[in-house]
């Protein structure tokens, strides 16, 4: 099932945004860490054209350690960016972005007079990729709204930070169509498409056999079971059993046991997990090439 979401907020924002962009010197976009490929915006490079962008690996807290290095040093060999991991919400990691925000805007303004004229920086990303949080704690203090749940940043919101640099705040924004069918499932399983636009079952269901298959050590401790079962449903039963997640006459409630699969992954609670590796995604581009040729 492919799994869309573009409500019209995000239209209005891609239409401010391209708005604002010749008043903007340089793009920091924050990426899930644990979904570095699908929480990628295309519209990102196509608005931003030549200006330098800054790659952030956001929810690195949340994601494999081993598979966010693989990303950082795809990105660094591939596209020759630094990707930074960081937690938006630890003061003291934003705090040292604002530097490498200061030496870039320096690097490419030359003698420009930032205090006068401060670099102008506006920062980009799907929904609840953390950016909002990224910006207060840049700031060190709460100025942008922040949620658990997409599409809370609604307008352009900006503040000056020191060392002569002006970020602006964007609303999350996907895409009108997204045309992986894998991405569009890790994208609800990490919570950037709204709830009430997907299904829970089907995307626990993807969830669970994808944990299996790559995560089973921490599937088994989470869940306390001696040994994994056999499939996607089976561990999803397995679930509702232990959680108590019971439908009358004793029957498993799999929608609610779809909802703590999920709620689990998306808080860290079964552990550091990523969706995605390079190696799965240069793959899959391969099998597309060698169908289309």
């Amino acid at each position: 099932m492919a799994i869309q979401w573009y409500p019209g907020h995000m239209q209005k924002a891609r239409n401010k945004i391209k708005e604002s962009m010749p008043l903007i010197d340089i793009v920091i976009e924050v990426l899930d860490a644990r979904i570095p490929y699908s929480s990628e915006n295309p519209l990102v490079d196509e608005l931003r054209g030549k200006r330098p962008c800054i790659t952030l690996l956001n929810k690195s807290d949340l994601a494999d350690p081993a598979t966010t290095k693989a990303w950082q040093q795809y990105y660094e060999r591939e596209r020759g960016v630094k990707a930074i991991a960081l937690v938006a919400e630890k003061k003291g990691e934003a705090k040292n972005l604002i530097q490498k925000i200061s030496q870039v805007a320096k690097t490419m303004l030359g003698d420009r007079n930032l205090e006068k004229n401060p670099a102008r920086v506006m920062i980009m990303g799907i929904p609840n990729v953390g950016k909002s949080t990224l910006m207060n704690g840049l700031n060190g203090k709460v100025l942008a709204k922040v949620g658990n749940e997409p599409a809370v940043t609604k307008i352009q919101q900006s503040t000056r930070l020191a060392d002569g640099v002006l970020l602006f705040d964007t609303p999350g924004m996907l895409w009108p169509k997204v045309e992986d069918e894998d991405s569009g499932y890790r994208l609800a399983v990490t919570g950037a498409i709204k709830n009430t636009a997907i299904e829970f079952e089907d995307i626990a269901l993807y969830a669970a056999n994808y944990f299996l298959e790559y995560y089973p050590e921490l599937i088994l401790a989470r869940y306390k079971l001696k040994q994994l079962p056999e499939d996607d449903i089976g561990l999803l039963e397995e679930i509702g059993r232990r959680r108590g997640a019971l439908r009358s006459g004793g029957h498993i409630d799999i929608h609610k046991a779809s909802e703590l699969l999920i709620n689990e992954f998306r808080t860290g609670m079964i552990g550091r997990i990523s969706l995605e590796t390079p190696e799965m995604i240069a793959s899959k581009k391969a099998m597309l090439s060698r169908v289309e040729s």
